[in-house]
């Protein structure tokens, strides 16, 4: 798979493309059904599947501007991009969404963008799709500018699962709630983050349990201590049981920004350096600032001690 960032290319560049538009945070089941219409129709019509996505994500950006919240981060653009690649896109670009981006009028988007930048032969997106400056453009306008454009545009319908419209903002909402069952069906697949695993402080080894940190750059949407597995992508070996906190480590040595600390369970590797995959299975409890280090020590013991009865429950 081609990824390319940053300003399109010149018209005329590259293959003509069947594409989808989107954040993609999660890549749920909604999103797969996207790539594959997208992929589907670049098979049949001899274009290159190809997706466009943004960093940072719109929200992210209109957040900052005018100092509201952020939706959490369910995916990293790392794991995204793997995700698009298994499902067999060709091309992804990633567009920095920026003030000339967010203040581009609709018919310069699909002018400059979808016409000019990415030679869009075929498009697929959801019937509640916006675009151009003040989201002024919409599905009706689109599929106009396409017949003038010389794009076929098609509408994918709302994909439901467990009985419910599959979006991001409800995987995220099953994850804060700690119910991972009801992610992994609007995912189809198990919730999990990833990352390099970086050197820490050495307080989880001092009271005797060692942890791989990773640092989260944005935050998820689940903070406290869970039942996990964990494998190192490199390796592609087995899932090894743990426990891991997500948070800000309130007791000592405080962190500004959200950490994952994985606990393996009979496991003393040196991980520094190595991409980790660790899967939430279940939730213990909320982060909690302790009076002291025997008091946390206390309470790490115990959600190793629940950890292990979890497994030898679920085999």
């Amino acid at each position: 798979m081609v990824v390319t960032h940053g300003p399109l290319p010149a018209a005329g560049a590259g293959p003509a493309g069947a594409l989808t538009i989107g954040n993609f945070d999660g890549v749920h089941l909604g999103h797969r059904a996207l790539l594959e219409q997208a992929v589907g129709a670049g098979r049949r019509m001899g274009l290159r599947s190809t997706v466009l996505t943004f960093e940072p994500h719109p929200r992210e950006f209109f957040a900052g501007r005018t100092g509201g919240e952020a939706p959490a981060r369910l995916t990293r653009l790392r794991d995204k991009l793997e995700l698009m690649a298994q499902a067999g896109i060709e091309r992804v670009h990633v567009a920095r969404f920026d003030e000339r981006l967010a203040s581009m009028p609709a018919q310069a988007f699909v002018e400059d963008v979808l016409v000019g930048g990415l030679r869009t032969r075929w498009l697929v997106v959801g019937r509640d799709f916006r675009y151009g400056r003040g989201r002024s453009g919409d599905f009706a306008a689109l599929e106009a500018a396409g017949q003038t454009a010389g794009f076929e545009v098609s509408a994918m319908e709302e994909i439901r699962a467990g009985g419910e419209r599959v979006s991001s903002s409800l995987v995220r909402a099953a994850v804060a709630q700690g119910d991972f069952a009801r992610a992994q069906t609007l995912l189809g697949r198990p919730y999990s983050l990833s990352g390099r695993v970086v050197h820490g402080a050495g307080l989880g080894r001092e009271l005797g349990f060692a942890t791989a940190n990773i640092a989260l750059r944005r935050s998820p949407p689940l903070s406290g201590i869970y039942v996990v597995t964990a494998q190192v992508e490199e390796e592609q070996g087995r899932a090894l049981p743990g426990a891991a906190s997500v948070g800000l480590r309130p007791t000592v040595n405080p962190t500004p920004r959200p950490l994952l600390e994985v606990h393996l369970l009979d496991f003393d590797r040196d991980l520094y350096g190595k991409h980790l995959r660790v899967t939430f299975l279940a939730k213990l409890r909320e982060e909690k600032k302790f009076a002291d280090l025997p008091q946390l020590k206390t309470a790490i013991a115990d959600d190793v001690r629940l950890a292990r009865d979890y497994f030898r429950k679920h085999g």
